[in-house]
C-alpha cells in the first residue's frame, strides 16, 4: 500500500474516537440512574433522593477505586505490550465490561461491573500518553494531546442525547449493550492502520518519520540506542519534576470528576428534570470543553514555534487555563441561578479545566523517555482519583440542601494546582538534563 499522509494524525484521531467512546460508556449510569420519572434506581427499589444518591455514590467510588488501581496497572501494561495492542486489551475490557451492565440487577452487581469498566478505561488515559511521545515531535504533543482530550469532552457532548433517546425508546438495559459493541468495533480500524510505531510503519512517508524522530527530545533519542532501560515508580517519585503532575493532578482531576459524574443528578436535583431534560442540557458544557482541548495544545504549541521554553509554555497554558476554572466555579456560586446560566458557566470551567489539564497530561512526556512515560502518567491518574473518591464520598453529605460546598471545595483545589506546576516542576527539561 502506499504511503498515507500524516499517518500521525489519522493515529491520534482514532484514539480520539475511542475517547469518546470511552466517555460515553462511562457516562450512561449516570443519565439513567436518578431523575424524575422512570430511571434505574427507581427500578432497584431506591425511591427517595438522598437514598438514590447515597448508592450512586458508593457504585461511583467503586468505579474510581478501581480506575485508579487501573491507571498504574494499564500504564506499567502499555509499557510492557507497547500501544498497539495495549489499547486493544484495554477497549475490549471496557466494552465487555458495558455490555454486562445490562445484567445488573443491584447495587452490588452494578458495582462488580463498574469495577471491570474501570480497568479498561483506566488504559485510554496513559495509553494516549505513550502513543503521542511515540507519534509526534514535542512540539506537537500538546495539540496531540489535545485532540485525544477533546474526545473525552466531544464522548460528554454526544453522551446525554444519544442515552436519553435509546433509554426512552428502547430501556436501560438494551442502551447500555448497545454501547458496549460500539467500543468493540473500533478494533478493527486499530489493527489496520496501527500496524507498529513510525520507525518501521510500512504506510509512513519517509518525510514524517524523519520529522517525527527528529523532533524528539535528546533525551528521548539517547534511549533509542538502549531501549531496555526502564526506570521503577520509585525511581520515576525519586524526580521532584514528577511530583508536579501527581500533586498537580491530585488538585485538578476532581474538577473534571464532579461534573462527569454529579451533573446529571444535580440538574435532575436542583431542577425536576428527567431523564430526557438531562438529555437536552447535560452536554452544553463539553461543548466548551472540546474548544478547550483543542485551544489549549493550539497555544501552548503557538509558544513553542516563538521560541519559548518547554516548561514555560507549558507553564502559561496551565495557568491561563486554570484562571479561566476558577473565575468559572466562583461564577457557579453566585450567578447560576437557573440550568440555562449553571450549563453556561460549566461550560467556561471545563474550557479552562481542558486547556489546562492538556498540558499537565503532556509533562510526562517532556521529562521522561518513552519507557517511563506511561507509567508517570498512569501513576498522575491514580493519584488524582484519590481525591476525587474522597469528594465523591463528600458530595451526598454535603449538598443535602446544596451543591454549594462542593463547588466551593473545587475552587480552592483550582490554585493549589497550579502552584504544584511551579513549585515541583522547575523548568520542566528532561530529566537527563538536569540533576535532580
Amino acid at each position: 500500500m502506499k504511503n498515507i499522509k500524516g499517518l500521525r494524525w489519522w493515529i491520534i484521531g482514532l484514539i480520539a474516537l475511542g475517547t469518546i467512546i470511552n466517555y460515553i460508556d462511562r457516562s450512561a449510569l449516570g443519565v439513567m440512574w436518578w431523575a424524575e420519572g422512570d430511571c434505574i434506581a427507581k427500578e432497584l427499589g431506591y425511591t427517595t433522593q438522598d437514598i438514590a444518591k447515597q448508592q450512586y455514590a458508593i457504585i461511583l467510588n467503586v468505579f474510581m477505586v478501581f480506575y485508579a488501581i487501573g491507571q498504574s496497572l494499564m500504564g506499567r501494561i502499555f509499557d510492557r505490550i507497547g500501544t498497539r495492542i495495549g489499547f486493544v486489551l484495554s477497549i475490549t475490557v471496557w466494552s465487555i465490561a458495558t455490555m454486562l451492565h445490562a445484567a445488573a440487577r443491584s447495587v452490588l452487581s452494578f458495582s462488580i461491573f463498574r469495577a471491570f469498566l474501570a480497568v479498561g478505561e483506566a488504559g485510554n488515559w496513559p495509553g494516549a500518553v505513550k502513543s503521542n511521545a511515540e507519534w509526534f515531535p514535542q512540539k506537537e504533543r500538546a495539540v496531540a494531546q489535545g485532540m485525544f482530550n477533546a474526545g473525552a469532552s466531544i464522548g460528554s457532548v454526544v453522551s446525554p442525547p444519544l442515552i436519553a433517546i435509546l433509554f426512552v425508546f428502547f430501556g436501560w438495559k438494551v442502551t447500555f449493550f448497545a454501547l458496549g459493541i460500539l467500543g468493540l468495533i473500533w478494533i478493527i480500524p486499530w489493527l489496520i492502520l496501527n500496524k507498529t510505531t513510525p520507525e518501521t510503519h510500512p504506510w509512513i512517508s519517509e518525510a514524517e518519520r524523519a520529522y517525527i524522530l527528529e523532533g524528539r527530545p535528546k533525551a528521548e533519542k539517547k534511549s533509542e540506542a538502549n531501549r531496555d532501560e526502564k526506570l521503577s515508580i520509585g525511581q520515576i517519585l525519586s524526580y521532584k519534576k514528577s511530583w508536579s503532575v501527581l500533586v498537580a493532578r491530585f488538585f485538578h482531576e476532581p474538577i473534571w470528576w464532579l461534573f462527569v459524574g454529579w451533573m446529571p443528578i444535580y440538574l435532575a436535583s436542583t431542577y425536576g428534570f428527567d431523564v430526557k431534560s438531562i438529555g437536552a442540557f447535560a452536554w452544553v458544557p463539553y461543548v466548551g470543553a472540546a474548544f478547550g482541548s483543542i485551544a489549549g495544545g493550539w497555544y501552548s504549541g503557538k509558544l513553542l514555534a516563538a521560541g519559548k521554553a518547554v516548561g514555560k509554555a507549558r507553564k502559561t497554558a496551565i495557568t491561563l487555563g486554570s484562571s479561566l476554572m476558577f473565575l468559572g466555579l466562583v461564577s457557579t456560586i453566585f450567578f447560576a441561578d437557573t440550568p440555562e446560566k449553571f450549563v453556561a458557566i460549566v461550560a467556561v470551567v471545563l474550557f479552562g479545566f481542558q486547556f489546562s489539564i492538556g498540558n499537565i497530561q503532556t509533562i510526562p512526556s517532556d521529562i521522561f523517555k518513552g519507557s517511563s512515560v506511561g507509567s508517570l502518567a498512569g501513576f498522575g491518574g491514580t493519584v488524582g482519583v484519590f481525591s476525587v473518591i474522597a469528594l465523591n464520598f463528600l458530595v451526598p453529605v454535603i449538598t443535602k440542601t446544596s451543591f454549594t460546598p462542593a463547588f466551593v471545595i473545587i475552587a480552592l483545589f483550582v490554585p493549589l494546582g497550579v502552584l504544584a506546576i511551579y513549585f515541583f516542576g522547575g523548568n520542566l527539561l528532561p530529566i537527563e538534563d538536569k540533576v535532580r
